[in-house]
C-alpha cells in the first residue's frame, strides 16, 4: 500500500514539474521561433517601404500598394501581416498570441525602423524584448 502511494506521489510530482517548468519553456521557445518567422516575413516589405520613402523623401503613401501574403506555417500556424499606407507593418500569429509592429522613420533621407512586440518575453532585444 505504501509503495502504491509513494508511486502516485512521484507521478504527481513529475506531472507538476512538467506542467510548471517544461511546457512553459517549450511554449516560449516556439513563440520565439514564430517571432523570427514574423520578422523574416516582414523584411521584403520593409525594404520596399524604405526604398519608396527614400525616393519620395517622406513616408506618405510609402506602403500604399505593398501586400504581404498570409503564410500558413506547419509549425506556427497562420502568420499574417498588414502594411499601412504610411509604411508601418503589423504582423501577428494567433496560435502563439504574438504581435509585432515595425514603424518606419526617415532621418537624413534614410529609412530607419523601430520594432516593438508582445509578449516581451518572446521578442528579441531589437524589438523591445529582454
Amino acid at each position: 500500500m505504501r509503495i502504491g502511494l509513494l508511486l502516485v506521489a512521484v507521478l504527481a510530482l513529475a506531472g507538476f514539474l512538467l506542467v510548471a517548468f517544461v511546457l512553459p519553456q517549450r511554449a516560449d521557445a516556439q513563440a520565439k521561433e514564430a517571432v523570427q518567422a514574423l520578422i523574416a516575413g516582414a523584411e521584403p516589405a520593409r525594404r520596399q517601404v524604405g526604398a519608396i520613402a527614400e525616393k519620395n523623401g517622406n513616408l506618405a503613401g510609402a506602403g500604399r500598394d505593398i501586400k504581404i501574403p498570409m503564410r500558413d506555417d506547419p509549425k506556427h500556424g497562420e502568420l499574417k501581416w498588414l502594411v499601412s499606407e504610411g509604411g508601418a507593418i503589423r504582423g501577428w500569429n494567433a496560435r502563439n498570441a504574438i504581435e509585432i509592429t515595425f514603424t518606419a522613420g526617415l532621418q537624413s533621407g534614410k529609412a530607419s525602423w523601430t520594432c516593438r512586440g508582445y509578449p516581451i518575453s518572446a521578442m528579441p532585444a531589437s524589438c523591445g524584448g529582454r
